[in-house]
């Protein structure tokens, strides 16, 4: 039978971790992190990484996988969060995905596109572009030849822009037209997919909140730190919301207050991306996560005790 999965997602500082945590407690389970920047090791406080009391209380998987000036896509983290919730599984315990990284997680959960590979000299070549004609440009361009993709990605997501024009220039099929065929339709686990909701307000004032408690635990140093290590400031780790901003801080580009400000408006950007992300995904079932907490908790009992349970006990 497949294996039964809970999924926790929403946007950025909705409180994710703290309730995969709980959830993990209670239901015996293990996290497996579904988060594009937390795999980057080194990448700490900018990224609100679990902390050592949280993978105390529960085992956390895919954290940490790479150095940041490594390249990372959703094909290596489905093959690592798959096997991270096969040995949970085999453990007879619950697998819990957490994070807000939402193509990472359909690709998990609903199978990747058969599109062309990556092609290192096309890459090159679209690297070079990009450092002349920026993320915008290398957007305007892929409207051009792929008007939807360009329409679902940000015009500064250079990784998925870059990915997009490389893929209509290695086939001459749109990646959208690609994404289409596939449908995401393949079914490898049967999921709960519980997303976390608060209001706009009440979302940028815990964004606020936790930049400034960030800032204040050492996130400057850390990006110091990562420099001193030989980390470039063109690595795709330091691309990450928060690091832009912190990086032109210890360039002298910014003062702590802009950066402070520039990483505020950042995540909300992010935030709102992710919340309308995940509004179009299907199944999702959303919930405060405090005031609705025991709904939460049934709905989790349900979706545990449903057909084919006592098979699996």
């Amino acid at each position: 039978m497949r294996p039964r999965v809970v999924c926790v997602v929403g946007p950025t500082a909705s409180g994710k971790t703290a309730l995969g945590v709980a959830l993990a407690e209670r239901f015996g389970g293990e996290i497996v992190s579904v988060d594009s920047r937390q795999i980057y090791r080194g990448l700490d406080i900018g990224t609100a990484k679990p902390t050592p009391g949280e993978r105390a209380r529960a085992a956390h998987h895919c954290l940490d996988l790479v150095d940041p000036d490594e390249g990372f896509d959703v094909a290596r983290f489905r093959d690592a969060a798959t096997a991270a919730i096969a040995g949970i599984v085999a453990r007879g315990r619950l697998p819990l995905v957490v994070g807000g990284t939402g193509l990472y997680l359909r690709g998990l959960l609903r199978g990747l596109c058969p599109a062309p590979p990556r092609i290192p000299a096309l890459r090159a070549a679209l690297g070079r572009r990009l450092a002349v004609e920026g993320a915008p440009g290398l957007h305007h361009a892929l409207a051009q030849v792929d008007a939807a993709s360009a329409r679902r990605l940000d015009p500064r997501d250079a990784v998925r822009i870059v990915r997009a024009l490389e893929v209509w220039q290695a086939s001459g099929t749109p990646l959208s037209v690609w994404q289409a065929r596939h449908a995401f339709a393949e079914v490898p686990y049967r999921v709960l997919l519980l997303g976390l909701a608060r209001p706009t307000d009440e979302l940028d004032a815990r964004i606020a909140a936790r930049a400034r408690g960030m800032l204040d635990a050492g996130f400057l140093e850390e990006v110091h730190a990562l420099r001193a290590r030989g980390v470039v400031a063109e690595a795709p780790g330091l691309a990450a919301v928060g690091y832009r901003e912190m990086l032109a801080c210890t360039e002298g580009r910014l003062g702590v207050d802009a950066a402070l400000a520039a990483t505020v408006r950042a995540t909300r950007r992010l935030a709102k991306r992710q919340r309308t992300w995940f509004r179009h995904e299907p199944g999702v079932d959303w919930y405060h996560p405090e005031r609705q907490q025991a709904a939460l908790i049934d709905a989790v009992d349900a979706f545990l005790a449903g057909p084919g349970a006592d098979a699996e006990a």
